[in-house]
């Protein structure tokens, strides 16, 4: 069982170390791996060349397809875990894409590394296995929301909202384009009773003046709400590239 991974722009598997760029661990010295192919289709994806590919009618603002034998490299986990642990970080990201699609071949990854702090970034819609959750230190679950363009059966699934409001774990971050926005997050915090110090309010932005824009009307909600902010520190130091 082989992992599927997006491509950096050598045409290379997309693992690398950077700075955690979001949410809690933002600023954080980590290894990523970004892996391919999602189940949403959110219409502002950054990461576009992970799943919008040619034959794809999902839409995309971008209006771009991606040839997917370009974007996409097959690793077996042992390779993988081999890639991650020559770049010597103490912490790992796996992200994507939906990474928990491939939660099976993660297991047999994970088996292979040293000991290493896990963080997931996830949409929020995929169960956890008990074999790859017991390897897991950290949860970021970003549930879309309407301006995500995608139906709310599929990206609000009650059964995994509960579970991980009720998982200490487990990080909630928002991408909020509007003030509006907030007020879904606002009936999604009720409804499911998520702590608010694990609530992130994150910008929409793919460049830096656009994230400082709205981050001067989220921080008041956050005072307001008692919810957390979080930059895209990778934006401001790399622009919207891969590999960063």
């Amino acid at each position: 069982m082989k992992l599927v991974l997006a491509t950096d722009d050598t045409g290379g598997p997309e693992i690398f170390a950077s700075v955690q760029g979001e949410g809690p661990s933002m600023g954080t010295p980590v290894a990523f791996i970004r892996l391919s192919r999602c189940n949403l289709a959110c219409l502002w994806c950054d990461t576009a060349y992970t799943w919008h590919f040619e034959g794809d009618e999902r839409p995309h603002r971008g209006g771009l397809t991606f040839e997917r034998k370009a974007n996409q490299i097959k690793l077996e986990p042992a390779d993988a875990a081999g890639r991650i642990a020559a770049l010597g970080q103490k912490r790992l990201v796996i992200t994507g894409g939906e990474p928990l699609l491939q939660a099976a071949a993660l297991v047999q990854m994970l088996k292979h590394l040293p000991d290493i702090s896990v963080e997931v970034e996830t949409n929020g819609t995929t169960p956890v296995p008990p074999a790859l959750d017991i390897r897991i230190d950290q949860f970021n679950v970003s549930p879309k929301l309407t301006h995500s363009g995608n139906p709310a059966e599929l990206a609000l699934v009650p059964e995994r909202l509960d579970a991980y409001a009720s998982d200490p774990r487990a990080f909630f971050k928002f991408v909020v384009a509007s003030p509006a926005d907030v007020d879904e997050v606002l009936a999604l915090q009720r409804r499911y009773r998520l702590p608010p110090a694990r609530i992130f309010l994150m910008p929409e932005g793919t460049d830096a003046a656009t994230l400082r824009e709205r981050e001067e009307w989220l921080v008041p909600l956050c005072l307001e709400h008692g919810f957390r902010l979080s930059d895209r520190l990778h934006i401001h130091l790399f622009g919207d590239t891969r590999g960063t």
